[in-house]
């Protein structure tokens, strides 16, 4: 495995490859006012996990560069602290990690770094785009992994020991497919899965949270709130600066369900 800072070295030398800092400064401010301030109106222009097809936050290829070079290494920071602070999570080791609108692979990724590195690395996203991003994450991070096609609505058949991570992508689900999504995780959790959700604080992003998170815990799992100070690396550090935004502490809020103790869907 690599550190986190050789992960950013990667991407920047991925990345920067096409583009200057100042076109991916650019990017990132569009991508953020999209994420931000026009949220409400992409819910369901996007594909699972906020990797759209079309138009969208990641319609161009400067948008995409900006993603996987800033946002993907703040959700890796984010899952990396919920698992590590969480009982149980990361030990015993799962056998597998099951990523569920992955993304670039990151939320996964930090949870096998957490476990050793050894668990097989499973991320499912419908953007052709994130899949590819996702391989490579998991190689250039040096864990076995692999990445599909897939949708949140089919979600497989996970076994006892497994895994499974769903970050930053339930608020982006219509509400019938984010409902089929939440039973098939929480049904997850009933037969031995270890269940993580992760989504950003902002209570408008996700009016729902209230109602799963109150399940959550009659089921035996925890719902909690996260803020923590960032160490960010150089590069995130500049792009931050650059676009102006202020990471000096990341946030996050989660949903755990240990496996085993939970109720399945009525």
């Amino acid at each position: 495995m690599v550190g986190l800072e050789e992960w950013v070295d990667a991407l920047e030398r991925r990345h920067l490859a096409d583009f200057r800092v100042a076109e991916i400064t650019r990017a990132l401010r569009a991508l953020s006012s999209a994420y931000v301030e026009r949220r409400h109106t992409r819910l369901r222009s996007s594909s699972a996990g906020g990797r759209p097809a079309g138009r969208g936050p990641l319609d161009s290829a400067g948008k995409r560069a900006a993603f996987a070079l800033f946002y993907a290494p703040l959700h890796y920071l984010a899952a990396a602290h919920v698992i590590a602070s969480i009982p149980g999570a990361a030990q015993p080791r799962p056998s597998a990690i099951l990523d569920i609108g992955c993304g670039t692979g990151a939320a996964g990724a930090a949870w096998a770094v957490a476990a050793g590195g050894s668990p097989l690395v499973t991320g499912i996203d419908r953007h052709p785009w994130a899949v590819d991003e996702a391989r490579w994450t998991y190689r250039a991070l040096g864990l076995k992994g692999s990445a599909r096609i897939g949708d949140m609505a089919r979600l497989p058949h996970v076994q006892r020991g497994t895994a499974v991570i769903a970050a930053y992508v339930l608020n982006e689900l219509a509400s019938e497919t984010r409902s089929r999504a939440e039973e098939h995780l929480f049904g997850a959790a009933a037969r031995g899965a270890r269940v993580l959700i992760l989504e950003p604080i902002a209570r408008a992003v996700a009016p729902w949270w209230d109602q799963a998170a109150g399940r959550a815990r009659e089921a035996g799992g925890r719902a909690d709130q996260w803020r923590f100070p960032a160490d960010l690396p150089p590069l995130l550090r500049t792009l931050d600066k650059a676009a102006g935004l202020n990471h000096r502490e990341l946030t996050v809020r989660s949903l755990w369900l240990p496996g085993g103790t939970v109720q399945g869907p009525a």
